[in-house]
């Protein structure tokens, strides 16, 4: 291992190098060459940073290690799902964190780091939501439990302690048939405002997975829609790619006044292409329509995704049980699904009814 000067076109006068050896996953001696630091102290802390990576060092810097995770994760996951998690361990994670060792963080630092979450408030004064703060609290347990399984780190700081914010939130918002109908009026002013949301409540599908609609995804005679893509947009770019989940894939049944819509949307369409997308619109578009439309009609306002949460409430109070429904709405299990069965307001009340005729 050297540290040295070097003379080097760079800067002018000397700069400092590293020349260090290290041993590679097969075993391999293998030379490292890094010239262009400013001080002697920059290149020795490069060189020290350098030589625990390579060795899986569990006394390297917490930044040093996420360096790693990051790579490790790359090829596990999908693009999108690593963009949020860059996005959300850059913004609140490293921050806190980054030049503390990796075996050194105590429960204590990261109670301290919750606290801190906690009382952050946005311009408006708004703290972060519960599902959120679980979130990125399940960012840094993932982190930490990596470092566990894979790299020896003796234990997972994290389990500790009580984890901040919720799995999920409290109340799911969602409208009822009669919200959703009086809604849809204040849409048919504009056309592809109109068939969008229609999509969007009678079929459950995500905002993506209706952004990535092409026509060819639609059989009409057999009366079915195929759900095989999302539309993201990372980084800045837009892409499709492959749906949430491996049940995300599935074939939906129509109902015949939702085909006849759809029929009629397509002739509107000069030229329509096959494989070209039906709603070149961004989710901000929606977001605002939904906002106009909440506030003509008088309705509440909700989310777009909680139409999702609406379509399923409808099926479970026309009596559809809830392994069916998860089929219809690309959910992993029937137990997601279960936790709606709450929404619909009728559905105790029916409940209590059907108990007094059975008393009589």
């Amino acid at each position: 291992m050297s540290v040295t000067k070097d003379k080097w076109n760079g800067y002018e006068g000397y700069s400092w190098r590293v020349v260090c050896y290290y041993e590679n996953w097969k075993g391999e001696r293998r030379r490292h060459d890094k010239r262009g630091f400013r001080t002697k102290r920059e290149a020795q802390e490069y060189e020290h940073e350098f030589l625990a990576k390579m060795s899986k060092d569990i006394h390297m810097n917490f930044e040093t290690f996420v360096s790693i995770y990051m790579d490790d994760m790359r090829p596990q996951i999908k693009e999108s799902t690593m963009a949020t998690k860059e996005n959300m361990v850059n913004l609140h994670i490293l921050p806190y964190f980054r030049k503390l060792d990796l075996c050194d963080i105590t429960s204590t630092d990261i109670l301290q780091w919750q606290n801190e979450l906690l009382i952050k408030r946005d311009d408006n004064g708004r703290a972060y939501s519960e599902t959120y703060l679980r979130s990125i609290q399940n960012q840094l347990h993932a982190i930490f439990n990596h470092a566990y399984k894979y790299y020896d780190l003796p234990k997972n700081p994290c389990l500790s302690i009580k984890k901040m914010g919720k799995s999920n939130a409290q109340e799911m918002n969602f409208w009822t048939k009669e919200e959703y109908l009086r809604f849809i009026e204040t849409m048919k002013s504009k056309p592809i405002s109109f068939y969008a949301f229609e999509i969007l409540y009678w079929t459950g599908i995500r905002s993506g997975e209706l952004l990535a609609l092409t026509r060819e995804d639609f059989d009409l005679e057999k009366k079915e829609l195929t759900i095989n893509k999302t539309y993201q947009v990372v980084k800045g770019e837009e892409m499709i790619t492959s749906p949430k989940t491996e049940k995300s894939n599935r074939t939906i049944s129509l109902p015949k006044f939702l085909c006849d819509e759809m029929e009629e949307f397509f002739d509107s369409i000069y030229k329509l292409q096959p494989k070209a997308r039906l709603f070149q619109l961004s989710k901000s578009y929606l977001h605002h329509e939904m906002d106009r439309g909440a506030k003509e009609s008088g309705v509440k306002r909700i989310r777009i995704h909680d139409l999702r949460h609406s379509a399923c409430a409808l099926l479970i109070e026309l009596g559809y049980a809830p392994i069916q429904i998860a089929e219809r709405l690309g959910h992993e299990n029937a137990t997601i699904t279960e936790r709606y069965a709450h929404l619909y307001p009728t559905v105790q009340t029916d409940m209590a009814s059907r108990l007094d005729e059975i008393n009589k």
